[in-house]
């Protein structure tokens, strides 16, 4: 893998927030908040109303879809007013098709980040989790900026980025993702550890994987231009085993406070595919402890 070359600061304008309105969903609120600060960014709250069902001339006193919208952009406008003092916001209220008014969201406003708040059970945390989690993941042009239910504001000291942990396997789905992690690595002044994990031999494969450790320790450290100017020297791990597993036992170990992996899009309907095979950015949202940053190749 060739050294990448030294990057600029990454421009990041447009934000959007997307939430179902649960308490889940604005778990992640602080966080695109924080990020809008910082990058001088407008957010875009969005959320999709329920399906439009008419209720019957008996159901009197039920509220219409189009009160029921009001009152959900109405709600969603005051949760943005209370933590996004300061930063430009935007209610947009979408119908039908999760990933679908996502997707136009993005084009249509020019968005550089998505942020993302999953519960993995219920509402639009458990669709963020499942099968619209796997369209952004996979489709999305802009980076996606999952928190996930085991994420903590408090517990990640109110948003503030020591410890970056970037995985790859450089392949052109990390590499994507490289720059990222190494820009926020740079202007957060923070530790970046680059980890690579070999997959062990399955049964009957008589392969030794331990032979290929010392050529990844060396791309691992390519990875990184010697202008990179970042505040410590990075750390580098290559480790055998399951990548879900280790690299968030390395998250943990290390006391990461963000993620930054590549996914690439999959040639099969479903299950998330990243650089690491099925599934696996999936599992690292769903039990990481900090928020994960996916940017797609």
């Amino acid at each position: 893998m060739a050294t990448l070359k030294m990057q600029t600061r990454i421009a990041v304008k447009n934000i959007v927030f997307a939430t179902d309105l649960s308490p889940a969903s604005f778990a992640a609120l602080p966080f695109a908040a924080e990020l809008a600060r910082y990058f001088g960014a407008k957010v875009f709250g969005f959320h999709v109303a329920a399906p439009v069902v008419y209720p019957l001339p008996e159901m009197g006193g039920m509220p219409t879809p189009e009160e029921e919208t009001q009152g959900a952009g109405q709600a969603l406008r005051e949760r943005l007013k209370e933590q996004l003092a300061g930063v430009p916001f935007e209610v947009v209220i979408g119908h039908g098709d999760i990933w679908a008014g996502l997707n136009r969201l993005i084009e249509e406003r020019k968005i550089d980040l998505v942020v993302i708040g999953t519960h993995g059970r219920t509402g639009l945390g458990k669709a963020l989790l499942g099968s619209v989690a796997e369209k952004i993941f996979r489709q999305a042009h802009c980076p996606v900026l999952s928190v996930g239910p085991h994420v903590s504001w408090k517990a990640q000291g109110g948003g503030e980025t020591k410890e970056i942990l970037y995985t790859t396997d450089f392949s052109a789905a990390a590499k994507a993702a490289a720059p990222y992690a190494l820009s926020l690595a740079q202007e957060s002044q923070a530790r970046l550890t680059l980890l690579h994990v070999i997959e062990k031999p399955g049964a009957g494969d008589l392969s030794n994987p331990g032979q290929f450790i010392g050529s990844a320790m060396e791309l691992l450290r390519e990875t990184v231009p010697a202008e990179a100017g970042l505040w410590c020297e990075p750390h580098c791990e290559v480790e055998i085993g399951s990548p879900g597993d280790v690299i968030l036992e390395m998250a943990r170990r290390r006391e990461a406070d963000l993620i930054v992996m590549g996914v690439r899009k999959p040639e099969a309907p479903m299950g998330l595919i990243t650089h690491f095979g099925q599934a696996t950015a999936y599992r690292v949202v769903c039990e990481a402890r900090c928020p994960v940053l996916t940017v797609r190749a």
